[in-house]
């Protein structure tokens, strides 16, 4: 304020004008007003101008378009330039040279949505790349301010990578491409990803031709499929294959990877041509077989876990990247192959003792049969010639039945030794799949592991009695039971069968014997190891007949004398009852017991 000191009134100046209200000559005034209004921009309203920033805070920016007074335009016209500074040109609409305050009011909004049509064309046209406000999400993308237009982003476009999180992209200023105009129905599609995929496709050229087999790189983990993960590797991606992330086994790649997580990675193979890059994670580790014990041999117990199960075996992990197999006729003594799944399933922990060992090839086999002592060791101690044995039947053949005596003893009983009297065409007949069956050991074949078996050999052979009731010439009361061809079969005493041809069928009158008929037999042949017995009714007559005229002869060689004797030696039947013989007593009593 001390400088108004120096100022000197103008010794000229004409205070009486002053009071008069003319400060300047009529012409000088006139002069002034007219160099005044050439500075000044001739405006209209509603015209759309150039204007430059002045002056800017958070909520408006005051622009000169040079006219007597400056116009505020909004700050939230210009969101969708973030980098707005003083000085730059701007583009506004001039809604009223003056409103009531005799303030210029402008609009940028209105300005770019003015000229936007004729902008958008120009900028599909040209290529041009454009700045754009994201104002909300919306069905399949976003909604973009372009120029003042809503224009279309698709979520597809945002970015070379998937999308997770729209929302992150909300209020943001970004640049972009237009893609696609409806001029029908004024739609603009614009794409930020086109911006950049030339770009990349340049770097993925460079990074290719880079590219080496084995080659070490650092990715991040992009897309995780059911298939395998999608490595971004700074500009081109590759794929590691889920057998490629570890050497055990992974059911999805989650369990060994996440999404935007840094890995190492090796180049496995590339395709120059599809710029498809194989990635590998586990062959950067060493393979588990390499730093499996080496003092790990055929005969040692291990423990594992069941991952994979298969009808015919299961695979066991003993370490990550490690397995053997377990064969199903490995998991029993038992020669009745089972399913694998009857004895264990995935997740079990097994133990089990290994069979073979290929550490070259990269195979194991285990057992777990092996834990426990085979049966045939000591055969002949367990199951000693004579010894007597409840079995289950397990299986039926036309020649006999197999049975199980304990889990890894089988035996087969021949079909000529399940019964002493029965003439079995078919096991079956006898005994059922399943059932239990007592046995007698008859013979060891350690060898081929089995066992001859016996079921009749439990009970006396009763053709050892049979023998001495059925002798040669012996006369047995007997019922036909069954006309064959050859002859007929005989129902004898004591539950025997014998058989007699069509010659030794013809009775005294010259008929044939008929089915169900009741007759009197002559043994003829009895042969106890074939367990046959032939008979002939027809002898029974013609040896008496023969008798008679014999005796007749003899009486008139002798006189007439009587002979008595023979005739009671030979009585014409002889009546074969079970209270005659003691012997035959006893073989009821069994018979009877066997039958009940």
């Amino acid at each position: 304020m001390g400088n108004l000191k120096n100022i000197q009134p103008i010794e000229d100046f004409d205070w009486d004008a002053l009071e008069n209200g003319e400060t300047y000559s009529q012409a000088s005034k006139e002069d002034l007003e007219k160099a005044y209004d050439e500075t000044l921009s001739t405006v209209k309203d509603k015209e759309v101008v150039m204007g430059t920033v002045t002056a800017m805070n958070k909520r408006e920016v005051v622009v000169n378009i040079g006219f007597k007074s400056d116009g505020v335009v909004p700050m939230s016209e210009f969101r969708y330039n973030p980098d707005l500074k003083i000085g730059d040109q701007v583009e506004v609409y001039i809604e009223s040279q003056e409103d009531k305050k005799g303030q210029l009011i402008l609009s940028h909004k209105k300005a770019r949505a003015t000229r936007s049509w004729d902008r958008v064309n120009e900028a599909l046209e040209k290529d041009e790349i454009i700045k754009g406000y994201i104002k909300c999400r919306t069905k399949g993308g976003m909604i973009v301010d372009v120029f003042g237009i809503e224009a279309f982003l698709p979520g597809s476009q945002i970015d070379v990578k998937p999308i997770r999180d729209y929302d992150v992209f909300v209020g943001k200023t970004m640049e972009f491409k237009i893609v696609k105009i409806n001029q029908e129905f004024k739609n603009v599609v614009v794409s930020h990803k086109a911006l950049i995929e030339a770009e990349l496709e340049q770097q993925k050229k460079e990074i290719i031709s880079k590219l080496e087999k084995g080659q070490v790189l650092e990715g991040t983990v992009k897309n995780i499929t059911s298939y395998g993960v999608f490595i971004d590797l700074g500009g081109v991606d590759g794929l590691i294959h889920i057998t490629d992330l570890s050497w055990g086994r992974v059911s999805h790649p989650e369990e060994i990877v996440q999404l935007d997580q840094k890995i190492n990675v090796v180049i496995l193979d590339f395709d120059d041509e599809k710029k498809r890059i194989a990635l590998g994670l586990k062959q950067l580790t060493p393979h588990p077989w390499d730093a499996l014990d080496p003092n790990l041999k055929v005969g040692d117990k291990v423990k594992g876990k069941v991952v994979v199960m298969a009808d015919y075996g299961a695979f066991i992990e003993i370490a990550p990247g490690v397995e053997g197999l377990i064969h199903v006729s490995e998991m029993s003594w038992t020669q009745h192959l089972r399913s694998a799944q009857d004895f264990m399933k995935v997740g079990d922990e097994v133990e089990a003792v290994i069979l073979t060992l290929d550490r070259e090839e990269r195979k194991m086999s285990l057992g777990i049969k092996q834990l426990k002592p085979d049966p045939w060791e000591n055969i002949e101690e367990r199951f000693p010639v004579g010894s007597r044995h409840m079995a289950k039947v397990r299986n039926f053949t036309n020649f006999g039945v197999f049975v199980e005596i304990e889990e890894g003893v089988d035996g087969l009983i021949h079909i000529s030794d399940l019964s002493w009297t029965k003439k079995i065409k078919h096991p079956s007949e006898f005994t059922q799949i399943g059932a239990d069956i007592e046995v007698q050991v008859l013979e060891i074949d350690k060898e081929n592991r089995r066992l001859s078996l016996g079921h009749k050999q439990l009970e006396e052979n009763p053709w050892d009695v049979f023998e001495t009731i059925f002798t040669v010439g012996s006369i047995h009361e007997g019922t036909i039971i069954e006309m064959l061809d050859k002859g007929a079969v005989i129902s004898l005493p004591y539950g025997v069968e014998g058989f007699a041809t069509p010659k030794h069928l013809v009775k005294e009158d010259g008929s044939q014997a008929q089915v169900d008929e009741k007759l009197p037999f002559k043994v003829i042949e009895f042969n106890k190891e074939a367990k046959r017995i032939i008979l002939s009714h027809s002898r029974v007559f013609e040896d008496e007949q023969k008798k008679a005229a014999n005796a007749e002869k003899k009486a008139a060689r002798r006189n007439n004398k009587k002979e008595d004797e023979p005739a009671m030696l030979n009585s014409p039947i002889e009546k074969t009852t079970l209270g005659d013989i003691e012997e035959l007593a006893a073989l009821k009593e069994k018979l009877s017991a066997n039958k009940g």
